[in-house]
């Protein structure tokens, strides 16, 4: 299996870097990619956890438009322990993204937390993402059990295609 074909189809363009697959669902499909800080043109790019999996996308939108980033920063401004558990996700994400930018690197740089946010939450899908890659995200684990299992039936993906025969399974 082609690991670049298969996220190429699962986010519907080639990426614009690298990518290394950090996670893969019980099919052998990718769920997260590793994304460097520079994109191949030397855009900074502050996520380093790309979340490819059509179906973990799908339920985290849903999320997403149901105020999930809303009730994940209420959770944020009403508890102190989640809040800190959150700040010291984001600075772990930062030091470990600016960690693979090359120290001669001149031009710009990646910013913020998960997914580029100043403080707090920018998408579900980045906390996710960063939780499945193996990292300590509150909010990626208050997030996953909406989003998984990642039980499907058929690949989201066969011949470097995205399988029209896929669709979302239940629970």
């Amino acid at each position: 299996m082609d690991d670049l074909r298969v996220v190429e189809a699962q986010i519907d363009r080639p990426p614009r870097s690298p990518v290394e697959v950090l996670s893969r669902c019980h099919l052998g499909l990718p769920v997260v990619i590793g994304v460097p800080p520079l994109l191949d043109d030397g855009t900074p790019f502050p996520t380093s956890y790309w979340l490819t999996c059509p179906l973990a996308v799908k339920r985290i939108g849903r999320m997403e438009a149901d105020g999930g980033v809303r009730q994940a920063e209420t959770m944020i401004e009403g508890d102190t322990v989640f809040a800190a558990a959150h700040e010291a996700a984001a600075e772990r994400y930062a030091a470990d993204r600016d960690a693979h930018i090359p120290q001669d690197h001149i031009g710009p740089r990646p910013t913020g937390g998960v997914g580029g946010s100043q403080g707090g939450v920018k998408c579900l899908h980045g906390h996710y993402a960063d939780y499945r890659a193996g990292n300590d995200n509150p909010i990626g684990a208050w997030v996953a059990p909406d989003v998984e299992p990642l039980n499907c039936i058929e690949r989201c993906v066969v011949n470097a295609e995205r399988n029209p025969a896929w669709t979302e399974p239940g629970r």
